[in-house]
């Protein structure tokens, strides 16, 4: 029985921290700075998932918590339901504060990754999760410029994500 324990504690452990990991071949952000990353971001481009689907006007709005952590709100309607959908998180650095490896939970102990990949604090963000599924492009704006969107998508196309699957649910740039 306690060799069972053991084995599942240690499962549980290597699945924890596989959701907090970064998918091969792509590195966070370096010199990453959190002041100026706070405030709120318009999701421009997405990849589907069951927790967004349908919505739209996306934001995520990010501040600080009195522990230093980071609190997490994400926000976005859903016109079937009639209504606006919110989750609030808390967000944690996983190695150095100048790199930009975060975890994010939205439920108690449960951690997945929030990797910034590429980002001008003033205008746009490109994150992805554990693997290359998960995937964002935010922007300080409802809408990004045509050229940067561009770019971020050939950027992220050159790091294997499947940018013809994604999602604009803002109609930014035109896309």
């Amino acid at each position: 029985m306690r060799r069972m324990l053991q084995a599942l504690m240690l499962a549980l452990a290597l699945l924890a921290a596989s959701c907090t990991g970064v998918p091969e071949g792509i590195k966070p952000v370096q010199g990453f700075e959190l002041k100026p990353y706070l405030g709120v971001w318009h999701e421009v481009a997405r990849l589907d998932h069951s927790f967004e689907r349908g919505l739209t006007q996306v934001t995520a709005t990010y501040g600080l918590r009195d522990d230093g952590s980071v609190k997490v709100l994400n926000r976005g309607w859903d016109a079937a339901q009639g209504k606006w959908k919110e989750a609030e998180g808390r967000a944690l650095f996983v190695g150095p504060s100048n790199e930009g490896r975060l975890k994010v939970s939205f439920f108690g102990p449960f951690y997945g990754a929030y990797n910034v990949i590429d980002y001008d604090p003033l205008k746009y963000s490109m994150i992805t999760g554990p693997d290359r599924s998960y995937f964002w492009i935010l922007s300080r704006e409802p809408k990004l410029d045509a050229q940067t969107l561009d770019r971020l998508i050939k950027r992220a196309q050159a790091l294997g994500f499947a940018t013809d699957k994604l999602i604009y649910p803002t109609d930014s740039a035109g896309k």
